[in-house]
C-alpha cells in the first residue's frame, strides 16, 4: 500500500532526489524543520519504504557503458514457469538495468546498458540464446538521450 506523503515529506524527497549526500542538518534547513524533527521524519520515510536506498548516478559514457538497447522480449510459451525462470535469469544480468512486464506486443521491456554493439551482441549469445525456452526479441538502440531524469514528480497525498 502507498503511503501517504506529507507537503514536508515531498519536500524532504525533493531535496533528496536533488542531492542524497545531504547531511541532516543541512536537509532540516532546506525544509524549515528542526534537524531532530527532520531525522524521525527521515527514518520513518526509509521503515516504510519510500526512501528504499541513497545511491550515486554514474555517468554511462563516462564509465563506458554508453549504449542503451530497448529489447522487447516475447516468451513463446506462456506460463508460470516459463515466466519464473525468465525473471530469475534476467535478475542475474547486471546490464539488464530494468525489466518491465508489458502490455501490448511484447510481454517484457528491458532496458541494457552495454559499452557497445559488439557486447549486445555478447549479451543476446551467452544470455537470451540460452535460455530453456525460444523468446522473440526485438531490440532498439538509444540514438540519442533526450531526457533522462530519475526525481520522480512527487506532490503531497491525502492521509
Amino acid at each position: 500500500m502507498a503511503s501517504a506523503l506529507s507537503e514536508i515529506d515531498v519536500k524532504i524527497l525533493n531535496a533528496l532526489q536533488e542531492d542524497s549526500r545531504l547531511t541532516v542538518q543541512e536537509l532540516a534547513d532546506r525544509v524549515a524543520l528542526s534537524a531532530s524533527s527532520c531525522w524521525r521524519r527521515l527514518r520513518s520515510l526509509e521503515d516504510t519504504g519510500v526512501i528504499r536506498r541513497y545511491t550515486a548516478l554514474v555517468d554511462p559514457k563516462a564509465a563506458s557503458v554508453g549504449e542503451c538497447v530497448f529489447a522487447h522480449v516475447t516468451l513463446e510459451r506462456h506460463s508460470a514457469e516459463t515466466a519464473a525462470i525468465f525473471i530469475e535469469a534476467v535478475r542475474k544480468r547486471a546490464e539488464v538495468l530494468e525489466c518491465y512486464a508489458v502490455s501490448g506486443d511484447a510481454d517484457y521491456l528491458l532496458r541494457v546498458a552495454v559499452g557497445e554493439i559488439a557486447d549486445y551482441n555478447r549479451f543476446l549469445e551467452e544470455f537470451v540464446f540460452h535460455l530453456p525456452f525460444q523468446v522473440r526479441i526485438r531490440s532498439n538502440f538509444a540514438l540519442k538521450e533526450i531526457k533522462y531524469e530519475t526525481a520522480l514528480p512527487l506532490r503531497p497525498t491525502a492521509r
